[in-house]
């Protein structure tokens, strides 16, 4: 065989297109975001923070009038605009003005007895809506006033992009989760790797390769015996959690489509559960085998002593398209067997939600102008009601009426 017909080393071919298409996606990212320019959320009109916050508009304009409370900047038209950190100090200031049985209606952190809502999203079927689910639920919660960490387990790095951060550009080593539950002297603690975003009341701890060294690692600490107790592989995320619990009110998981180490790591570190599912047959087998492999590994984990009680776990259908008849007959289905454990809501597959994916931005972030009406409104109101069922479950758990 010639030198001109030998066939391509695939190693090569494969290391050369990801060196292009990495090229190309900083190139696609300066040009949305330059580099002196850091990513922003847009501002909130007085309605839209009236309702998140859960008083009158009127009551705003009064609070404006007064001066009382953060100054909110104001359009050529006289309409008020309010940035998220200004929606939040208009929390701590109405909740200070209001008798203390009434505070926790503005300000919903938890107190001292409830527990840090740990919710693991997961499924290893890819395209299920892990990573779609996980940030809207986080930037829902931060947008209600609650103090969240949304952490990257995925070293795809979705959910990293789509709050501002490229992994093979913005990220070193031990910059990752990997960094808080290796087994070597370098483990850094948690605190110094989680990252604050432009999101107020969102900090995240990103995601890149460097997280398939625990799937790596883990089998030879294993194999050598290595470990016990708060040292073994399913303990570790939930110890570098304990250290950082009283920063947060909700910390959302997005695991990796894989029943790996991390995974399980995951749901042991885990107080409640969210398995995504996309309505198809396949799917939905492709689920039934995910959830054979999951009940046999996590006995192996109790019975090593891992704590696998879950304040809820509940399936969550996403991507639906209500015209499908086929989808809604696997909903029917799925609810027959499961219940209550399939939420009331459903994610609506929505064009408004994959246009903003393309300019990495979410519903919650993207201006309403750049779609029609209905669409953005359906969308937002499919998410709402998604994440407003999730977000009664967790007040559930933390026993408040």
């Amino acid at each position: 065989m010639s030198a001109n017909t030998r066939p391509t080393v695939i190693d090569n071919l494969i290391a050369g297109d990801a060196q292009m298409l990495s090229k190309q996606l900083q190139r696609l990212r300066e040009k949305i975001f330059p580099p002196e320019s850091q990513k922003t959320l847009r501002r909130f009109s007085s309605g839209e923070t009236a309702k998140l916050i859960g008083v009158s508009d009127s009551y705003l304009r009064q609070l404006s009038l007064n001066k009382q409370g953060p100054v909110p900047d104001t359009t050529h038209s006289g309409r008020r605009q309010y940035t998220l950190e200004q929606v939040n100090a208009l929390r701590h200031y109405i909740a200070s003005v209001n008798p203390p049985d009434k505070q926790r209606q503005f300000l919903p952190h938890r107190a001292g007895h409830e527990h840090l809502q740990v919710i693991a999203v997961t499924n290893f079927k890819g395209g299920s809506g892990k990573t779609t689910t996980s940030v809207h639920l986080a930037q829902y919660l931060a947008l209600r006033g609650y103090r969240v960490l949304a952490i990257d387990l995925d070293p795809q790095a979705s959910l990293s992009s789509l709050v501002g951060f490229q992994p093979e550009f913005d990220l070193k080593a031990n910059e990752t989760l990997y960094g808080a539950v290796r087994y070597d002297n370098d483990r850094r603690p948690l605190r110094e790797i989680i990252r604050k975003t432009y999101f107020d009341g969102l900090s995240v701890v990103p995601a890149n390769l460097e997280l398939h060294e625990f799937e790596h690692t883990t089998p030879r600490i294993l194999a050598e015996g290595r470990g016990a107790g708060r040292d073994l592989f399913f303990a570790r995320i939930e110890r570098a959690l304990s250290s950082v619990e009283e920063d947060y009110d909700v910390v959302v998981i997005d695991c990796p489509p894989q029943l790996g180490f991390l995974t399980l790591s995951a749901l042991c570190a885990a107080t409640s559960v969210l398995v995504t599912i996309h309505p198809q047959m396949l799917d939905v087998a492709s689920m039934s085998q995910f959830l054979l492999m999951t009940s046999d590994l996590l006995s192996v984990v109790r019975e090593a002593g891992g704590d696998l009680s879950f304040d809820f776990f509940r399936y969550v259908i996403t991507r639906h398209e209500t015209n499908d008849g086929p989808q809604a007959q696997i909903i029917g289905f799925l609810r027959s067997l499961f219940g209550d454990r399939v939420l009331t809501n459903v994610a609506l597959k929505s064009t408004a939600i994959s246009d903003a994916g393309l300019s990495k931005q979410t519903i919650y972030e993207v201006e309403r102008e750049g779609f029609s009406r209905s669409t953005y409104q359906r969308a937002i109101e499919s998410l709402d009601a998604v994440n407003g069922e999730i977000e009664s479950l967790i007040r559930k758990a933390w026993r408040r009426e």
